[in-house]
């Protein structure tokens, strides 16, 4: 299938961007990759102490046979559900090795946070800026420099971001990416959701909203919505990164043990066959416009407009919220997975999953096929979907067939949205982007007076007051990287979706983030300039008409133009600052906020 000429035009406005970029850091994996091993260029000293801790049969076989050696990376704590069952994987993975005569050490463990217990906390504050923790944490287990390949054990909403950022800063390494799964279904979200507006209202305490919130994230493994950390995993399979098909099997699942072990014998297999796919050279320009056709086509989370701004950079590739919404134009919408519809993961991967949307894409001529991935098959291997071979105890892949639900999935050629899910905003008020792939068509178009908020504290407070019983445009800032890490606002969903449930034409503007779970309510964010360095919504004021125009892609305050340009902005005060800059350990974030990019410059703290 011809790649279609939008999808083409984009990756070469990509290519051309990126050239100095993109050569240079070519040159530098190329060099990487040049050099003896670890442990033949090393001293005697320092291979000593790579190894001291290891059993002397993997010792010899590593040191005196020369046999590979695996990184772990491992995003592994009980804390994260999703990550808990991380535990034992290192001991699989190096059982497996062993199995294929080479050896795998820990190499570093990083820091994982939950979104889920941190929403509307001052923790939330360091979760945008743990993703570049977890990047150079990935790096100093990684600058021991005495492996082959890589396996990174990660899952949730920063963390793979931030595993892949730092991997690719080792980009001459084979890397594969080993996912957990999705918990087994427990409450629908519907009617999770449905007890969050509830208990917005007061008409359910605090024992009710609990009983609901423990049956929907009950066990091991992902929240079942189609969030930051489901999306980063339905990007894995696009960018061919996983082993085909791993991402939504359930931790409980016995197939999932296979999978990891396959996962050491697919690094393995680069080694092996002498084949030239270090992750560098595998994430290039069409990879990483795979993973963007992927997210829009599955109506994704927001927060990828910021983590793979970042991670293009970290191989020296330069992508733009233009990029997107380029795309987002011809890219069409075959997933309604919640909060775009009602189904969960689970009923997604059961209706066929990311190899039925890669395989649509793909056939629609919307990726590029002809890309390294981390199997030899290409990524036509991951159009289908793992099983247990009929033959032995190892895995089998069979072809998914047409869509096993189409109310969840639908082919190219009769999608939900001949259009992806997500749209660039652009006017007075700076640039922003919109989900609108969850949106009410009717609610595309909002045009009503602003309210100005400082935190959103402070709309909680005006809500509970009932202050809010009207059409308006909730402007919440000083939520961006520079100004307190740019922290989700999730927390601000259901009472803006009771206030649109009592007919009111409502919708949120803010230079902060939605969390990939963002439901119904129109919501312009991540607006850049940022308050905090000068933006635009620094100049609004309460009352100010304020138009957000999803179709023609914009978003204006009303105001005179001259009077406009006489404003002066507000600025944070000192106290609003002070507060920021404490509790949490949010002290020692401190450089991060001052050396942040813009959020479409992937909020990066490194560059």
């Amino acid at each position: 299938m011809k790649v279609h000429p939008v999808l083409e035009a984009v990756t070469q406005r990509i290519r051309e961007r990126s050239g100095p970029t993109r050569s240079a850091y070519l040159s530098r994996i190329e060099a990487a990759a040049a050099r003896d091993r670890g442990a033949d260029r090393m001293g005697c000293a320092n291979v000593a102490h790579a190894f001291a801790g290891i059993p002397a049969n993997d010792k010899f076989r590593v040191v005196a046979e020369r046999a590979p050696n695996i990184a772990i990376v491992n995003a592994y704590n009980d804390m994260l559900s999703a990550h808990a069952p991380y535990g034992s994987y290192p001991q699989v993975i190096k059982d497996e090795a062993r199995k294929q005569g080479a050896s795998a050490q820990v190499a570093s463990g990083v820091p994982a946070m939950c979104d889920g217990v941190t929403q509307g906390t001052a923790g939330m504050e360091l979760s945008l800026f743990s993703r570049d923790t977890i990047a150079m944490a990935t790096a100093v287990g990684l600058s021991h420099d005495v492996f082959d390949a890589a396996l990174m054990l990660g899952i949730c909403d920063k963390i793979v971001p931030g595993l892949l950022i730092g991997a690719l800063h080792f980009g001459h390494l084979p890397t594969v990416f080993v996912p957990g799964g999705p918990m087994p279904s427990g409450l629908s979200n519907t009617e999770k959701a449905k007890v969050r507006e509830k208990a917005a209202q007061g008409l359910v305490g605090r024992a009710e909203l609990l009983e609901a919130e423990e049956k929907a994230y009950h066990t091991q493994g992902t929240c079942t919505f189609y969030g930051t950390a489901n999306s980063n995993q339905m990007l894995m399979e696009a960018m061919g990164l996983h082993v085909p098909g791993a991402a939504f099997i359930q931790p409980q699942d016995s197939l999932r043990e296979e999978l990891t072990r396959e996962a050491v014998r697919t690094a393995l297999g680069i080694l092996q066959s002498r084949r030239y796919a270090p992750i560098g050279r595998i994430v290039d320009e069409r990879c990483i416009v795979n993973a963007m056709a992927a997210l829009l086509a599955t109506g994704g989370s927001t927060n990828h407009l910021i983590h793979w701004v970042a991670v293009a950079r970290s191989a020296g590739i330069v992508i733009d919220w233009d990029d997107f919404d380029r795309l987002s134009s011809v890219v069409p919408l075959l997933a309604r997975v919640y909060p775009n519809g009602t189904a969960d993961v689970n009923a997604f991967q059961h209706a066929g999953g990311p190899g039925y949307v890669i395989r649509e894409l793909l056939d629609a001529g919307l990726m590029h096929e002809d890309v390294l991935t981390v199997r030899e098959g290409g990524l036509r291997e991951y159009t289908r979907i793992p099983a247990r071979s009929e033959v032995d105890a190892g895995l089998a892949w069979n072809d998914i067939g047409a869509s096993g639900d189409d109310t969840i999935l639908r082919p190219a050629h009769a999608p939900f949205s001949p259009t992806g899910g997500l749209k660039l905003l652009k006017g007075n008020l700076g640039r922003s982007v919109i989900k609108v792939s969850a949106v009410p068509e009717d609610r595309h178009v909002i045009e009503a007076p602003a309210r100005i908020f400082d935190s959103q504290e402070a709309l909680l407070a005006a809500f509970k007051a009932g202050e809010l019983e009207r059409d308006l445009i909730c402007v919440v800032r000083w939520q961006g990287p520079q100004a307190n890490g740019m922290p989700e606002l999730h927390k601000l969903t259901p009472p803006l979706a009771v206030l649109q449930g009592k007919g009111f034409r409502v919708a949120l503007v803010t230079d902060g983030r939605m969390s990939g779970a963002s439901g119904k309510v129109p919501a312009a964010i991540h607006v850049t300039p940022e308050a905090a360095a000068g933006g635009p919504l620094a100049l609004l004021r309460d009352g100010d008409l304020v138009r957000l125009d999803a179709p023609a892609g914009t978003l204006e305050a009303l105001v005179d133009a001259s009077e406009w340009s006489r404003r002066q902005p507000a600025a944070m005060t000192d106290a609003q600052r002070e507060q920021n800059a404490h509790g949490v350990g949010r002290e020692l974030f401190a450089g991060m906020r001052r050396n942040a990019k813009a959020a479409e410059e992937g909020a990066c703290t490194w560059l």
